[in-house]
């Protein structure tokens, strides 16, 4: 999954995309939770299914905090 999704300073300012396009994971996952369905993101954003999966994982992945010790 971490190959559809960048992080590259000359693209939207660092933030995370999905790879080949401009679209930052926090609008697809916006999208989503503001109640667009799957089929409407990926017609609006020009994404497929698997890049939605992939905002999902990095989404989860960058909410994930460590216990303390």
């Amino acid at each position: 999954m971490n190959e559809r999704i960048i992080i590259d300073p000359d693209i939207q300012h660092g933030k995370p995309v999905i790879s080949g396009t401009r679209v930052p994971v926090t609008r697809i996952i916006g999208g989503l939770a503001g109640g667009m369905t799957k089929e409407e993101v990926m017609h609006e954003y020009e994404v497929d299914v698997e890049d939605i999966r992939a905002a999902f994982v990095h989404a989860e992945e960058s909410l994930r905090i460590e216990p303390l010790k």
